[in-house]
């Protein structure tokens, strides 16, 4: 080849089984759902598709991952098979620099790829990639798409999720929504039956380990045959809520105008808030509603609920809404309470306790599927914090884009748990049996 030209894929040749998304999108689909099994070469696919269109069309190209660290970790130090590093995909020949704090290349045509966690979402407002890979989308906070959507709508960019299952969250829904819209989205699954690129008897070992670790084959059924029944390792409410979409209590669950709404609340770091909307329906627990959202003071979460066709009940607070804040030297207690929301201020209660109270009540619980899908994304993600040096479980919850919304459900199984304990009936009159 001639010194001055250069090939893009570079050191790359796509396997029979990468060909087909890739043509797709050279074909013209702007939104992908590629989900794979372990070491099907997913990411490796996909910086060589951004590669690509850097030289396309020049813009900002993010390759996401759940968080920042994660990224650096797999993509940014990380080396293939073969000890190939993933970003020498983007030669040095063609780069204009490369910036290791932010994790930054930039092309010699101006293009940028950058990698980026959604551990920290604030930081993806305000900014225009025209092209968007979301690694591992079931462990990313789902908030980032509704980020970026209107972006690549308005700029006329592209996205592409690629992951292998972690249980029927968020990762779940937006391949059925790919899949109800095969024009406008590109979806395929692929396991390793249909790529053959795991050789059998490294398959065989992997699956006779797993079974000997787990007692059950569940995780190679996630893992290499991309299943979706398996919930994600650590989930604490993963197995409650199998069970209750199996009794059909994750449906379409209505709003009764006749009876009232309770509230339920997280209040989150920088503002972060999440609030489960429940009726009672006799000894049915309905969760009619779900909203989340971040950047914000109180006032705008109170002027949602007013907009809102409810009529409220109680509404319910961690602790934490008593302490005051520096700016305004207020709680947000007493700042709900002058714009018309008197909270119920739930006891602070250890931590696992609460966690405990709330899997003890969710098989009284009915959840909306659509408008409680967030907060159900979130109930099934929340899982125990992973020890890398050891290979266990901590005996705590990982904190991170699910923490929220499963916070505002504790609050929901502490706080109202009185409500819900059957009282004594009231005894009007005593009778006495004679012996026989």
């Amino acid at each position: 080849m001639n010194e001055n030209k250069i090939r893009l894929p570079y050191h790359f040749e796509p396997r029979f089984y990468q060909l087909p998304v890739l043509k797709a999108m050279d074909a013209g689909f702007k939104r992908v759902v590629w989900i794979a099994h372990r070491r099907a070469g997913k990411d490796k696919t996909f910086i060589n598709k951004i590669a690509k269109s850097m030289y396309e069309r020049v813009g900002l190209y993010f390759h996401l991952f759940p968080t920042f660290l994660q990224g650096r970790k797999v993509i940014w130090n990380g080396r293939d098979r073969d000890s190939y590093k993933f970003t020498d995909h983007i030669p040095v020949a063609i780069r204009r620099r490369t910036d290791n704090t932010d994790m930054l290349i930039e092309t010699n045509n101006g293009s940028i790829y950058q990698i980026v966690g959604t551990d920290d979402i604030d930081r993806l407002r305000g900014t225009n990639p025209v092209g968007c890979v979301f690694s591992e989308w079931p462990y990313q906070n789902p908030a980032a798409w509704d980020i970026l959507r209107p972006i690549l709508a308005e700029n006329g960019g592209w996205a592409a999720f690629i992951y292998t299952p972690a249980g029927k969250n968020h990762g779940f829904t937006l391949l059925e929504i790919a899949r109800a819209f095969p024009k406008d989205w590109y979806s395929e699954v692929l396991t390793v039956e249909d790529t053959h690129a795991i050789p059998a008897e490294i398959l065989a070992q992997e699956h006779r380990e797993i079974i000997r670790k787990d007692g059950n084959d569940a995780l190679y059924q996630q893992e290499y045959m991309c299943s979706f029944e398996v919930p994600i390792q650590g989930a604490y409410y993963a197995q409650q809520l199998m069970v209750a979409d199996e009794e059909g209590r994750i449906s379409g669950v209505p709003y009764d105008p006749a009876t009232v709404v309770h509230t339920f609340w997280d209040l989150g770091i920088d503002d972060s808030m999440t609030i489960w909307f429940m009726q009672v329906a006799g000894r049915e627990l309905h969760f009619v509603d779900y909203y989340e959202s971040s950047g914000e003071g109180i006032p705008f979460y109170i002027k949602y609920l007013q907009e809102k066709p409810y009529v409220y009940g109680q509404h319910y607070a961690p602790h934490d809404i008593q302490v005051r804040e520096l700016t305004t030297g207020k709680s947000r207690f007493e700042t709900a309470k002058s714009l018309g929301i008197n909270f119920e201020i739930v006891p602070k209660l250890d931590l696992l306790d609460g966690i405990d109270a709330g899997r003890n009540i969710i098989n009284r619980c009915w959840f909306d599927k659509v408008k409680c899908d967030r907060g159900l994304s979130a109930l099934r993600s929340y899982h125990k914090e992973w020890d890398e040096d050891n290979q266990i479980f901590k005996s705590k919850p990982e904190h991170d884009w699910s923490s929220h919304g499963a916070d505002a459900f504790r609050t929901f199984a502490v706080g109202f748990k009185q409500q819900l304990q059957p009282q004594p009936a009231t005894i009007t009159e005593v009778i006495l049996d004679p012996y026989a």
